[in-house]
């Protein structure tokens, strides 16, 4: 029993203290309850903290994993657009600085070589890729997780990630009308409609097409951001490996969302690029041949670091994430 709970009560310990950092020097407060009364941040921490732990508990079985990735996911998305939608309609206390921004994955991107300037969104975004690397993409962004819901039916037709989009061609044209609107000065209201067609774009593809291929056709073939994370992420050494002995079921293929697992990946051993880490896979796996590899530990060792880093990422994100 107390192998299970070292792994929830390190995620506690880490959570608690990097979110108190943030309670005691930060100013004005980041912590939303702080915002409303006094010391309201301190709970907030407290129970943010006791979520992790309740989280990793659950996550630490690998047959669990899954089901509560997409619930913590769907949680965090949760949360995130109701605090705009407060923030927008009720009080400014919801936001993170009264100033409102699109909610747009795109726009991490679009944002910096627009303004030239580096934003805190983009640095939280590559801190999150050196820590947990594609995990943005399976546990933290905000449209992903609809995208995930969406996509939860049952897979049809070949991959898609070269069929109906270029992941390429978008993350280029995204550079491209961020310089042209910045260097030839147009109205800024250009570049907000810009981003609203964009994240509208996004949103059609996720309810229709997503749902009709049973896969994440947004994350997969249209986010700019995703395409990012499948190359910024081998900054990272975290792996999934697939060992030797592979009879080419393809239960796992069934399981994967992202295409990461074709038969193409299962020959070299390894999943594509666009493997986000989810781990969704590993319990499919019949002879048990999916798992994670990190430098210097074991697959077990290495998927409780995953976790961990994982977890606690997610839910300082759950605490401090706002528009």
């Amino acid at each position: 029993m107390k192998k299970y709970l070292l792994l929830p009560a390190a995620v506690f310990v880490f959570v608690f203290v990097i979110i108190s950092m943030v309670q005691l020097k930060v100013d004005p407060p980041m912590l939303i309850a702080e915002r409303f009364f006094s010391n309201g941040g301190w709970v907030q921490i407290f129970l943010i903290a006791t979520y992790g732990t309740f989280l990793t508990y659950k996550m630490q079985d690998p047959r669990h994993t899954a089901k509560w990735r997409v619930l913590s996911w769907s949680l965090f998305s949760v949360v995130f657009f109701t605090q705009l939608i407060l923030g927008v309609t009720v009080s400014e206390k919801f936001l993170m600085s009264g100033k409102l921004h699109l909610p747009i994955p795109a726009m991490i991107i679009a944002g910096p070589i627009y303004r030239g300037q580096i934003t805190f969104m983009a640095i939280l975004f590559l801190s999150t890729i050196i820590l947990t690397g594609p995990a943005w993409c399976s546990h933290l962004c905000y449209f992903g997780a609809v995208d995930g819901i969406s996509s939860s039916g049952k897979k049809s037709g070949k991959e898609i990630k070269r069929k109906l989009f270029s992941r390429h061609t978008v993350l280029i044209l995204v550079i491209v009308a961020s310089l042209i609107l910045r260097f030839f000065g147009f109205d800024p209201l250009v570049s907000i409609l810009a981003g609203i067609t964009f994240g509208v774009v996004g949103l059609i593809i996720i309810l229709f097409i997503s749902r009709k291929k049973g896969r994440m056709v947004h994350c997969i073939a249209y986010c700019p951001v995703g395409t990012l994370v499948g190359y910024l992420k081998y900054l990272n050494p975290m792996r999934i490996r697939i060992d030797a002995g592979c009879t080419y079921c393809y239960s796992c293929t069934r399981v994967c969302r992202y295409d990461a697992l074709t038969d193409k990946n299962l020959k070299e051993k390894k999943p594509g690029i666009t493997c986000t880490l989810c781990g969704d896979c590993i319990t499919s796996c019949h002879d048990s041949l999916l798992g994670y590899k990190f430098p210097g530990l074991n697959r077990t060792a290495s998927r409780h670091l995953y976790l961990f880093l994982t977890i606690s990422i997610h839910s300082i994100f759950m605490a401090l994430a706002k528009i």
